[in-house]
């Protein structure tokens, strides 16, 4: 197993891939959110959109113009947690970035085995697997290149994006989540 490395040692990949960065997001809530200045604003009843100052989607709008894919599957509860709700909402800011958010009901993804676990997939050469606490911190990551790992995500990658729901659509599944 490789070592447990600091996320920020590879955020290089997410300019430096060529075709597609996948995610797959398994977690009910993540540390980093409720600490957000965006939390306080989400629990009034702020909506989100696009925002140039955001680094992420600054990344995502210069990455799609480029011609390159990033992509995600949300995993949600029914009813979604606070934290996923969180997701829904924020995520539209993504969305409109250009990043392609999908969403997939928990119980879908435990019936097509879907690990429980978080990472990205780069160029489906590269996995990039969280390690995240029971009160979602992440304590690192660790990458992976070797075929095993690279076949078991694009088969994951596969059979999510294949039943997950785009973002808008799945808010409308949702009503709460806005």
């Amino acid at each position: 197993m490789p070592d447990l490395i600091p996320f920020g040692e590879i955020t290089h990949l997410f300019s430096e891939f060529e075709h597609t960065a996948w995610r797959l997001e398994t977690q009910r809530g993540y540390a980093t959110d409720r600490v957000s200045p965006n939390w306080a604003r989400f629990q009034s009843g702020e909506t989100f959109g696009y925002d140039p100052a955001n680094p992420w989607q600054a990344n995502v709008r210069e990455q799609t113009r480029a011609g390159k894919r990033i992509e995600r599957v949300r995993l949600v509860d029914s009813p979604p947690t606070d934290g996923q709700r969180f997701l829904l909402a924020t995520g539209l800011g993504n969305v409109a970035a250009g990043e392609d958010i999908r969403n997939l009901f928990r119980a879908d993804a435990d019936g097509l085995g879907l690990p429980e676990y978080d990472f990205w997939l780069f160029d489906s050469r590269t996995v990039v697997r969280f390690a995240i606490d029971g009160d979602g911190v992440t304590l690192g990551v660790t990458v992976h290149e070797d075929s095993e790992t690279i076949v078991q995500a694009c088969q994951v990658r596969d059979a999510a994006w294949h039943f997950a729901v785009p973002t808008r659509q799945f808010q409308a599944q949702v009503p709460s989540a806005t």
